[in-house]
């Protein structure tokens, strides 16, 4: 095996294990195996809430064929909702609010990013998922929210 094959190798291996999130669904987009994967991913610091994101997942063949072999684009969509009793953490109440999930699209210079930011005044999580660039900021973004007025919040 060739240092360009192995590095290939281990670096579609490392594109492809998503940190904390579990596939649900994938959907083949064309001929040439380009798939929008589906993952489901629980907020560590909020029991009961699960966010799906959506994202393209570039096929080899179009990696050969654009040229760019070590990129996945930043496009991704998201919906959050409650999916069981609200368990609050010890969660940043911030302006900036934290990171929930982080992913690769590329080896080094891009990430898929899911942060939460607590709207306290409307008793509201709002869930941002965006693409972060180390070179150039990127306007593709997404959001959801998962209301907490009326929900039941579990204590301990």
């Amino acid at each position: 095996m060739t240092r360009t094959t192995l590095a290939t190798a281990l670096a579609a291996a490392l594109l492809a294990l998503p940190a904390n999130a579990e596939q649900v669904g994938e959907v083949g987009v064309d001929w040439v195996g380009n798939d929008i994967i589906i993952d489901a991913i629980q907020d560590p610091k909020v029991e009961g809430v699960t966010c799906h994101i959506a994202y393209f997942e570039r096929s080899l063949i179009d990696r050969l064929s654009q040229g760019n072999w070590f990129e996945d684009p930043s496009n991704a969509s998201i919906a959050c909702r409650q999916t069981g009793p609200i368990r609050l953490g010890d969660i940043d109440t911030s302006e900036d609010g934290e990171q929930v999930f982080r992913e690769g699209r590329s080896i080094i210079l891009k990430s898929l990013r899911i942060k939460r930011i607590f709207d306290q005044p409307n008793q509201t999580l709002i869930y941002l998922v965006h693409a972060q660039e180390l070179t150039e900021g990127s306007a593709k973004m997404s959001i959801s929210t998962v209301p907490l007025y009326g929900a039941e919040l579990a204590t301990d």
